[in-house]
């Protein structure tokens, strides 16, 4: 397996290359956190008026971001159906109404920026349940969407029919968010050490700040939140293949162990052998399998993993970061809807922030219920680790490290943690990659 993996969003991108902080600095919002989430949040405070700065610990995009399959839709598996039996349908029309606005305002940055966007139509399908996507498409119409059951005659494999959404769309992330970044208050390489009211002290200076939005893919705080709880991550894999029949729309299986297809110009981008972190899975030989069987004159021309943050109840968790820190304020929880995600985050924030009412606050709050099913799983996977007799060990809660051997890494089951054979830290939730543990426990 080739260790030198990187998207096509990176290959064909050059990084902007920001200044790191070189004095302390006082702001009314800071951002921590250079992804996709971060760079929208300080390009809507800056569009309103708001003083910010953004502290990124590496390079902006560096992390998740860059590894997406930037797809801008608001079909979001089968959230919907499932969301009206859960929480009605005035919870499910707020949350897709949010969606909609996140497409509609892609669509209008994106008309004046060099991005390849494209408007494509979005699937959502089922291998072997007909009955799911009829009700998931019943459930699409009683809140508003003008969604149709279809057929995906344009994929290898056969299928019991799919969710289709019209004119969403697919676009270069990258070359999106360096377009909109680059006049932005951005300190790279300023990584926060420290967290007190009202100050970040940082390995350049301390950053004091009167709000503070924490956007770093999964939360840093854990002592407010209970986040280590709320949170599982999931891991997932893509190839980019030269010469395979390419696709007109954007399609995802509704299983989150899968396979999503999407045309990246004369690339097609094969995504799945999704697991959770930590655990095993198809990761990227599942992939190459399926290429030999379907696309069998194709070659491999890239691949890249990426890694998202799953809540309990399938709804991210964006506005106060807890009832008891009223003037910190989080993004996280995308479950693989990054795009769409991230801008609904921005857009409530930057309300949120400018103590403006937001429609949409109480059905993103993650100040919500706990009391769902994978609570009990995550608790379980955080006792089996903590418990686990074996070493390495994570530096965040000190759970016992598993390692993959497709990307040679040693990954968290519990919170998601991961790190290169030497101990550096790739990613959150643990901020430090020189304490990883190898004493037995």
């Amino acid at each position: 397996m080739n260790r030198d993996t990187h998207s096509v969003w990176s290959e064909f991108s050059k990084p902007m290359g920001f200044p790191a902080l070189s004095e302390n600095k006082s702001t009314d919002v800071l951002i921590i956190g250079g992804g996709i989430a971060g760079i929208l949040c300080a390009y809507k405070l800056i569009n309103a008026g708001v003083d910010c700065i953004l502290a990124e610990a590496d390079e902006i995009c560096g992390g998740i971001t860059k590894n997406t399959t930037a797809k801008i839709t608001l079909g979001h598996g089968l959230l919907y159906d499932k969301m009206i039996r859960r929480f009605g349908e005035a919870k499910a029309r707020l949350y897709v109404e949010a969606q909609k606005r996140a497409v509609e305002e892609y669509a209008r940055l994106c008309s004046n920026i060099d991005c390849d966007y494209e408007i494509r139509d979005n699937y959502v399908y089922s291998s072997h349940d007909r009955q799911k996507i009829k009700n998931e498409v019943s459930a699409l119409h009683r809140i508003g969407v003008k969604a149709e059951y279809a057929d995906t005659d344009e994929l290898p494999i056969q299928s019991a029919g799919a969710v289709r959404v019209k004119e969403q769309a697919q676009f270069h992330p990258l070359k999106f968010l360096y377009a909109i970044a680059q006049d932005l208050p951005i300190y790279e390489h300023t990584k926060v050490r420290e967290l007190m009211p009202h100050k970040a002290v940082t390995n350049h200076g301390e950053i004091t700040f009167k709000k503070l939005i924490i956007a770093t893919h999964f939360p840093m705080l854990n002592k407010h939140g209970l986040y280590p709880l709320k949170l599982y991550q999931h891991r997932s894999y893509v190839i980019a293949l030269k010469n395979a029949q390419n696709v007109d729309g954007m399609y995802v299986d509704e299983s989150d162990t899968g396979l999503s297809f999407r045309s990246c110009g004369d690339l097609l981008l094969l995504g799945g052998g999704g697991h959770r972190t930590g655990k095993h899975g198809g990761c990227w030989q599942e992939l190459e399998a399926f290429t030999g069987k379907h696309y069998p004159d194709a070659g491999i021309v890239g691949r890249w993993a990426t890694q998202d943050c799953m809540t309990l109840d399938g709804i991210p968790y964006i506005g106060q970061y807890a009832r008891s820190t009223p003037d910190v304020f989080e993004a996280t929880g995308f479950n693989k809807w990054g795009m769409s995600n991230a801008m609904v985050a921005a857009d409530m924030l930057c309300d949120l922030v400018c103590e403006k009412a937001n429609p949409y606050a109480e059905v993103f709050s993650p100040s919500r219920t706990m009391l769902r099913p994978q609570l009990a799983v995550n608790a379980i996977e955080s006792m089996l680790g903590i418990l686990t007799p074996t070493v390495p060990r994570c530096p965040h809660l000190g759970c016992a490290l598993k390692y993959n051997k497709e990307e040679h890494s040693w990954d968290c089951p519990c919170h998601g943690s991961r790190f290169t054979e030497d101990g550096e830290l790739i990613d959150n939730p643990a901020t430090d990659d020189k304490r990883m543990r190898y004493h037995r426990a």
